[in-house]
């Protein structure tokens, strides 16, 4: 950038002196900014459009099936308020089925964030065919969900015959465990197969975080004497503090969210073990036929979400005030 010219300067000053008139406006400058707006609106337009028709429209529509009687056969319909609100709150049931689905998100995030450091940091740190073990760890989360279930249910989990019973004979253990019929079991299998199926995404942002580390920070640290577990504890840690955030935050929504595997595997047996609360939603609406009460069981948990992760924001943003005053 070229430094201002002295009539340039001589002007600035004039205008920035007390008492100096305001500058004249630019001619057509509102007629500008109006061209731009209009230009840019009609760039966005397609985008906006499908956003109303695919995403507000549809939000707005659940919430007035929530407020009626509505079934999935057409009939009822009438207006009940928020008598749908009010039951769903004080069924049993649907808070068995959210504590299960909290017990299943206090399993699995933990493992699949550490997992994922650890995954990463092996990785970064391999020289020798690193892209197949990139690969071979990535792989398992590009699969649907519906192979992903029916391989657990049909090939590992099986008793006497399937993969983790032979597993356990080889190290001298028991096998025939009900690893989907037993409720001992029924959840930590669900999460075990959660895993193994998605921290290859937690993987892939720990080590593009990695890879962006300045290396100059490892030298200098090397040439002070630090060992390979302090440049890992002062370097590495802090410098993923954002990265883990966000892993977190992703990892707790989808966590919330469970529904695919539990639908495959469990239908949310046994005894309700593994029935979480979209699966609720899911048997009551189109099981129970009750749209309406489906509706506002659904916005109930929506906004339980909606709180999680605006207390993680407010917990992240505090935490990084801190970390920079």
């Amino acid at each position: 950038m070229t430094a201002p010219t002295r009539t340039e300067r001589d002007t600035t000053a004039a205008y920035d002196a007390p008492g100096a008139p305001a500058p004249v406006p630019v001619p057509g400058g509102t007629a500008i900014r109006h061209s731009r707006f209009e230009h840019g609106l009609m760039f966005v337009a397609p985008f906006l459009a499908l956003y109303a028709l695919f995403l507000v429209w549809p939000v707005v529509l659940g919430i007035k099936m929530s407020l009626t009687s509505d079934n999935i056969t057409g009939s009822g319909g009438e207006y009940v308020g928020f008598d749908n609100y009010t039951e769903a709150l004080s069924d049993p049931d649907m808070w068995e089925a959210l504590w299960q689905t909290v017990w299943f998100t206090l399993l699995s995030t933990v493992p699949l964030v550490l997992l994922g450091l650890v995954m990463a940091l092996l990785a970064h740190g391999l020289r020798f065919v690193d892209w197949l073990w990139r690969l071979s760890w990535f792989a398992p989360y590009l699969l649907p969900s519906g192979v992903v279930g029916l391989l657990w249910l049909w090939i590992i989990y099986p008793a006497d015959f399937g993969l983790a019973d032979q597993v356990l004979a080889e190290f001298g253990l028991h096998p025939g465990i009900g690893w989907l019929t037993d409720p001992q079991y029924a959840m930590l299998s669900i999460v075990i197969t959660t895993i193994w199926w998605t921290v290859g995404f937690n993987f892939l942002l720990y080590l593009a975080a990695l890879q962006s580390i300045p290396q100059h920070l490892y030298e200098a640290a090397e040439l002070d004497g630090a060992s390979a577990w302090q440049r890992l504890w002062y370097i590495t840690l802090p410098m993923l503090r954002r990265t883990t955030g966000v892993v977190v935050i992703l990892q707790l929504l989808a966590s919330l969210k469970i529904f695919d595997q539990v639908y495959i595997m469990t239908q949310g047996g046994p005894d309700g073990a593994t029935r979480t609360t979209l699966l609720y939603v899911f048997e009551e609406g189109f099981t129970g036929y009750r749209i309406g009460y489906a509706s506002a069981a659904s916005y109930i948990f929506f906004a339980l979400i909606v709180i999680v992760s605006l207390i993680h924001l407010h917990l992240a943003r505090r935490t990084r005030q801190e970390s920079t005053s």
